[in-house]
């Protein structure tokens, strides 16, 4: 039990939550980059639902909720509760009408439940019309029109080519390609056979070429990135350079990391802090 006159531990959780996702204001894109960061770790506890019983009338206590139950959901391949996750951020968008978040959430609920595309893109263009360049979003689209998942290889193919000829350089969304080059770099390489042993070859013909090109032409340097998860996006042309054989190239992509890897992509060859330290070390020795 807490002191009498103190506040309990989950009083004091809540209250840390909801002041870092205040903090990011309308900076869409850092809120939903802590949203994302915060609900991982929330996952296992009781206090989202802690947070929307306490202040149920809180747009971003429903959001959290609805995002801690889709990183569930994503864990055990089907939600609980789909429809309440779902009520939630219908509720949050009726609160603040302007903020993308609450669509986001649902964009990945639906992604969960392999929805179809009628209720798919129109949550998509909610999202889009409140902020174009999206992350979370367009990650989410990208692999929703997956072969894997509820499209094809030409409907995911025509996505990246739609986003790579309008995306800004340096937005948040700049990596889809390059996403979509290393989740098939995966994909082919796990299936085996002769199609694995030429796999490099994807990153010389000019798609690889072209989106790594782009890549290095933007976003090695200081301070061009400037989103919520650029980290992210360096490790992931870290990890596209060392694939395609031009790790001589990746010098500067590892000197702005620093030291901060992240589980994806390094986690496809194994150990993620072992491999990017091999590589790390490999392009800066």
């Amino acid at each position: 039990m807490s002191s009498p006159g103190l506040p309990g531990q989950d009083e004091i959780l809540v209250d840390t939550v909801d002041r870092l996702l205040k903090e990011a204001g309308d900076d869409w894109d850092r809120r939903a980059h802590r949203f994302a960061v915060l609900a991982d770790a929330a996952a296992p506890s009781a206090l989202a639902r802690s947070w929307r019983m306490r202040r149920p009338r809180s747009a971003d206590a429903l959001i959290f909720e609805a995002w801690v139950e889709l990183v569930r959901g994503r864990a055990e391949g089907r939600m609980a509760d789909l429809q309440a996750a779902a009520d939630h951020c219908y509720r949050a968008a009726d609160a603040v009408p302007e903020d993308p978040t609450p669509w986001v959430v649902l964009l990945g609920i639906l992604r969960t439940a392999r929805a179809g595309t009628h209720e798919v893109f129109p949550v998509w263009y909610e999202v889009t019309s409140r902020d174009p360049w999206h992350r979370e979003a367009h990650l989410q689209m990208l692999r929703y029109l997956s072969a894997e998942e509820c499209g094809s290889r030409s409907s995911q193919s025509d996505f990246v080519h739609a986003v790579r000829s309008a995306v800004p350089a340096t937005a948040p969304a700049a990596g889809v390609e390059l996403t979509a080059l290393v989740e098939e770099h995966a994909r082919v390489t796990a299936k085996g056979g002769v199609e694995a042993l030429l796999v490099r070859n994807m990153w010389t013909n000019n798609r690889g070429t072209t989106a790594l090109a782009t890549a290095l032409a933007d976003w090695p340097h200081p301070g061009r990135l400037q989103h919520a998860a650029a980290v992210a996006d360096l490790n992931l042309l870290a990890f596209a350079l060392v694939r395609a054989g031009r790790v001589r190239e990746s010098t500067e992509t590892f000197r702005l990391i620093g030291d901060t890897v992240t589980p994806w992509p390094w986690s496809l060859d194994g150990d993620p802090l072992g491999e990017f330290s091999y590589w790390r070390a490999k392009a800066l020795g």
